[in-house]
């Protein structure tokens, strides 16, 4: 194990960061895409309901590997058959699959925050003469967000674990990293163990952040 780490250390945390980089870029636009359909499904426009519904449950019943297949090499294939040339990067399509499935999930962790938010708030700023935007900006997000971190961070070693699945088109994270290192010098055991153990590593880590915030959430509250 450690001439594993001593040949291919610098290389498993190199692909350990393009992980975690592309965990939180997909997290960023999850949290733009989870936002617009959160407020479509809190929304009292039935047709905006309809649209947040759609989605959620269209993406949630899809796997994830095949939404990074039809995205990865279908995409590029429909523009093909009409004599569009285009080609997505690995990076952009993973980007691109785990934001929408990550977004998804997003949705209703910030539906269940923003409906978490007494009722009677919204009322007393639009009594006062708040817009509905400016009430959702100034009143309900804030407090919605505080209750929305631990799940958040949550949903954030969710998207880190999946990554992995990423993998099948091959985006260089750490699992596909390792499938590689274990070709090459076919000690398999030692270099799925490494794989194992850095992954538990970080994980536990956020597990342990989201914990503390939740407990520094409840002693506020």
């Amino acid at each position: 194990m450690l001439t594993i780490i001593q040949s291919y250390g610098v290389l498993l945390l190199q692909s350990l960061g393009k992980t975690i980089e592309l965990c939180f870029l997909s997290l960023i636009f999850a949290m733009i895409i989870g936002l617009i359909f959160a407020l479509c499904n809190v929304s009292k426009l039935k047709v905006f309901n309809l649209i947040g519904t759609v989605y959620i449950d269209a993406i949630r019943g899809v796997p994830l590997i095949v939404l990074a297949y039809f995205i990865y090499f279908g995409i590029p294939a429909g523009f093909q058959a009409i004599n569009i040339p285009i080609r997505l990067s690995a990076l952009t399509a993973g980007i691109i699959a785990l934001s929408m499935n990550c977004g998804a999930y997003m949705a209703e962790i910030i539906r269940a925050g923003i409906q978490s938010v007494d009722k009677g708030q919204s009322e007393a700023a639009r009594a006062l003469g708040l817009t509905y935007g400016q009430t959702m900006r100034q009143i309900v997000l804030p407090q919605a967000f505080k209750t929305m971190i631990p799940s958040i961070i949550n949903q954030f070693i969710i998207t880190l674990k999946d990554t992995s699945i990423l993998s099948v088109i091959g985006f260089p994270e750490l699992t596909n990293q390792g499938k590689n290192i274990a070709a090459i010098n076919f000690k398999i055991l030692e270099t799925w163990a490494i794989v194992g153990l850095m992954y538990m590593i970080v994980i536990i880590t956020l597990s342990k952040i989201a914990k503390a915030i939740e407990r520094k959430i409840k002693f506020a509250s």
